[in-house]
């Protein structure tokens, strides 16, 4: 398969195909809106029924939810408690297919312990849950990916994690399930999708939906962000894939009738992986969620919480009485006790909380335990609820309902479908040793690259041969080579600093400066690709500085209205448009940059 590069032209090539729909017999089949895991595992799953596919987000792809998750791909444990089998195995079965065919190398296999406060009754207990969960895992109908779980006594747990306190527990059972990088996971769907033939516009916003007298919708009125140009985009099927941008977009049919969707956020927090010792993670019960301790690369992502926000949706912040509710939470099983001056990173995700009922006006649904499906007009398909792991069903789902008894003929084909980087990764695996010595590199740095990118590290190898400076560590990130800067604007679509500090990287929430001490050099690295200017390349650092500067001064305030207040102190280079904003009030056509104001839709 030829591997698409997302690409400033390809951008620009995907929104003249939008422009092209508008003309009588070139209409799309498919428009998604929403760059998140379940749009983009949308786009990959109509083009490859052979529909013609346009997916648009109105920020950087996975800028929502999907980049700020636990970053676990998993079967769901606590909902065995609520005796929810095929929700289970289903996940399980979306795990197992991610790790063994679709994406082993951003999928890999994390242990967890859970740890036991009673030798007899609950060791009892919990061991009959995770057995369950293993046999739920081994009835999937594919190769099982993980080993069986472990009953551990306390001389084995403490042998495992050393700063658990010996009093905290007398044993735990030891499972497995799985870790991903989830804006990696969402870019390497676009990708994948173009390289199929959809058509994907990141900054490109959704302003309104085009309807025919009988309220049928038949397409969308779209601006470019960058640009300020409004494009007509005519479908087929228009189908709602925003999260908690749910109700927002519906509303731009004019149908009183969807889904209904409420935000909570959680947060996470990021601590240096020499300041826990432990070679596997722990699973902790809250009294209002469950509290992860995840070994994640060089570092320890610790959450979540589990709260309301009623605030604007663009930039959801952890605010220090969340910081401080993990920590406390993390150090009841903590021998050395974590502070606020070991966190080096946060952030802050919503959940999209479907709500049960279905607005009145929906013409039918299908619901899962996780997700639904419904149509609140003719030619829009709303999908909403889920969760990452399960994106690959929710996007079949969705399809199947638009396209509805063409699925019969058109049937998905994402379940035998491995992602860009997927194949030939073994070949890079065996080649890894070879690959490393002739460029320098040591273990942890082969293994870094291979699991970011899989086979696609040719071409990044490729850039080191023509260029072999750019096989060197950044001076102030040196977690990352240049190579990876350069392709992340020349082949994955980041168009600002925004998109390589945040989505492309992790450096936002890896290093105690978010990166800021990095920000000349991946300027530097970036401009030529993006074709910037000195202007634009002061304008881009500044911007960075200023958002890093607000998200410190935010994480210092205890409540989240007065989080929030700080936060949007930070203009957005690309800021989206409420629906009444004419284009030019802020955002002139020409320029990318204006005031922030948040907007409803393509998110």
């Amino acid at each position: 398969m030829r591997t698409a590069p997302l690409t400033v032209q390809a951008r620009s090539s995907a929104l003249d195909a939008m422009r092209a729909s508008a003309e009588r017999g070139n209409e799309l089949d498919v428009l998604v809106i929403g760059g998140g895991v379940t749009g983009a595992g949308i786009a990959l799953d109509a083009v490859t029924r052979g529909l013609s596919t346009a997916v648009v987000e109105a920020q950087d792809w996975a800028s929502g939810t999907s980049s700020r998750s636990s970053k676990l791909v998993h079967g769901g444990l606590r909902y065995l408690q609520m005796l929810d089998f095929h929700l289970v195995r289903e996940a399980l079965t979306e795990r197992d297919l991610l790790i063994n065919r679709l994406a082993p190398h951003l999928v890999k296999p994390v242990s967890f312990l859970y740890p036991l406060e009673n030798a007899w009754w609950e060791r009892a207990y919990v061991g009959a849950g995770v057995a369950l969960y293993d046999t739920l895992a081994s009835v999937t109908g594919s190769k099982r990916a993980m080993p069986w779980h472990q009953h551990l006594s306390r001389k084995g747990m403490e042998r495992l994690f050393p700063d658990l306190r010996h009093d905290a527990a007398v044993g735990a059972v030891r499972y497995w399930d799985a870790s991903v990088d989830d804006a990696r996971l969402v870019e390497t769907l676009v990708r994948t999708a173009v390289s199929y033939g959809a058509h994907a516009a990141s900054r490109t916003q959704v302003l309104t939906m085009t309807t025919t007298s009988g309220g049928a919708v038949t397409g969308a009125e779209v601006v470019d962000l960058e640009t300020g140009e409004r494009i007509d985009v005519r479908a087929r099927h228009v189908i709602n894939a925003t999260g908690v941008w749910t109700e927002q977009t519906e509303s731009l049919a004019g149908s009183e009738g969807g889904l209904k969707v409420l935000a909570s956020k959680g947060i996470h927090i990021v601590v240096p992986r020499h300041r826990i010792a432990g070679d596997t993670g722990l699973i902790l019960q809250t009294e209002k969620s469950v509290l992860f301790i995840i070994p994640w690369s060089r570092y320890w992502v610790i959450g979540t919480t589990d709260t309301p926000w009623e605030q604007d949706l663009v930039h959801p912040v952890a605010t220090s009485a969340d910081i401080d509710y993990v920590i406390e939470h993390a150090n009841t099983v903590l021998s050395r006790p974590i502070t606020r001056e070991d966190v080096i990173g946060t952030w802050a995700g919503l959940r999209p909380l479907l709500q049960p009922d279905v607005k009145e006006g929906t013409s039918s649904a299908k619901v899962s335990r996780e997700h639904t499906v419904a149509s609140p007009t003719p030619g829009l398909t709303v999908i909403a609820g889920g969760k990452l792991t399960t994106y690959r069903v929710m996007a079949k789902d969705a399809v199947d309902f638009a396209i509805g008894s063409r699925a019969t003929t058109q049937p998905s084909l994402t379940h035998d479908l491995p992602l860009v980087g997927a194949e030939g990764l073994a070949v890079f695996q065996r080649r890894a040793k070879h690959i490393a010595q002739q460029y320098g590199w040591d273990r942890g740095r082969m293994d870094h690259l291979l699991h970011r990118y899989g086979s696609l590290i040719g071409e990044l190898l490729e850039m080191v041969d023509a260029d072999p400076s750019l096989g060197e560590p950044l001076a102030n990130a040196p977690a990352y080579i240049g190579a990876e800067i350069v392709y992340a604007a020349s082949h994955e679509g980041a168009l600002h600093l925004d998109d390589v500090l945040m989505h492309r990287t992790r450096l936002n929430y890896e290093q105690p400066d978010k990166g800021v001490g990095a920000l000349e050099e991946i300027a530097d690295l970036v401009a030529p690709v993006l074709g910037w200017d000195a202007e634009t390349r002061a304008r881009e650092i500044a911007a960075y500085r200023s958002r890093a500067e607000a998200e410190d001064a935010a994480a210092r305030e205890t409540d989240d209205s007065a989080a929030e207040r700080v936060r949007l102190q930070a203009d957005d280079l690309a800021p989206m448009l409420p629906l009444d904003h004419p284009v030019g009030a802020g955002t002139k056509p020409g320029s990318p940059y204006g005031k922030g104001a948040s907007g409803p839709a393509g998110t």
